[in-house]
Order: structure tokens, then sequence, then C-alpha cells
């Protein structure tokens, strides 16, 4: 099945009206790569769903997607190496 096809398909099935155009995808799909990339893998899938329940709370999916990229760039915990 082709990519819209399915994408409209699910959001009927769960009664969204959610309009998943071009940019949109583009956007979750920018999300996800860099989650995964800058994380784990896992973290794609996660962090694209928290994204999506920040959107279905009315924020703006641009500005939920810069946020959490912005989060990707700042340094993670240091980690002790003196553990065995």
């Amino acid at each position: 099945m082709e990519l819209s096809t399915w994408l409209r398909t699910v959001a009927t099935r769960l009664d969204l009206d959610v309009p998943l155009d071009d940019e949109a995808v583009q956007i979750l799909l920018a999300l996800a790569r860099d989650s995964a990339h800058e994380v784990e893998r896992v973290a794609a899938p996660l962090t694209t769903f928290l994204a999506g329940v920040a959107v279905g709370r009315g924020a703006a999916l641009p500005s939920t997607a810069t946020a959490i990229t912005d989060l990707l760039a700042l340094p993670g915990p240091e980690t002790d190496d003196t553990s065995p």
C-alpha cells in the first residue's frame, strides 16, 4: 500500500482528522531520524509518539519538532567511567 493511502486509512480507522500532508510527513521523518541517531533506534517511534501527543493537545507540529530537535543538541548526562 502506498504511504499516503496507508496514513489516510489509519487516520480514518482511528477517527482522526489529521492533515498529514507532505510537509508534516517530512517533519516527522526527520524527527524520527534525528532521535534514532542521537539517542538510540527505539527513540524514533517513541519520540514521534510524544510529539503526536503534544500536537493532539494543541501544539503546532513544526514548533514541537523544533523543541525536540533542540533537546537533541544538548549534551547528555556525564557517564561514570569508574563503574564496574
